[in-house]
């Protein structure tokens, strides 16, 4: 995947939305940070703290099937979700927003990253 750094991670083409439970969401956002480079673009939570949404580039819903997540985007015109200061969905706020993270989320390493966190959280759900 080509990237290109802007303060519109999304620039013409809109963005999709990869919205996972938020423990493993908090597990994958520190797996990416300690990863080189700006691995991890903008993530919305929501106000119940239920749910994290990482930011990635639109057309990624289409061929998304990790398990336990859900990504979404625009497919009633084809564009994606617009990013701006404010929080694209009603009832989110930004746990990071554009401009601190300037590029939407590599899809395939997002992936990786929520696999090591579901395996991350099973292994110490099962020392209790």
């Amino acid at each position: 995947m080509e990237t290109s750094q802007s303060n519109d991670p999304c620039d013409d083409a809109g963005c999709d939305l990869v919205t996972v439970p938020a423990r493993q969401g908090l597990e994958a956002v520190d797996i990416l940070r300690r990863g080189a480079g700006d691995a991890v673009g903008p993530v919305l939570h929501d106000d119940g703290g239920d749910t994290l949404g990482f930011v990635v580039p639109a057309g990624t819903a289409q061929g998304w099937d990790v398990p336990g997540s859900t990504c979404t985007g625009t497919e009633t015109d084809g564009r994606g979700l617009r990013l701006n200061p404010e929080p694209p969905v009603e009832g989110s706020d930004w746990l990071l927003p554009p401009g601190e993270a300037d590029l939407a989320t590599d899809p395939a390493v997002l992936r990786r990253a929520l696999g090591e966190a579901a395996r991350m959280i099973e292994a110490a759900d099962s020392c209790r």
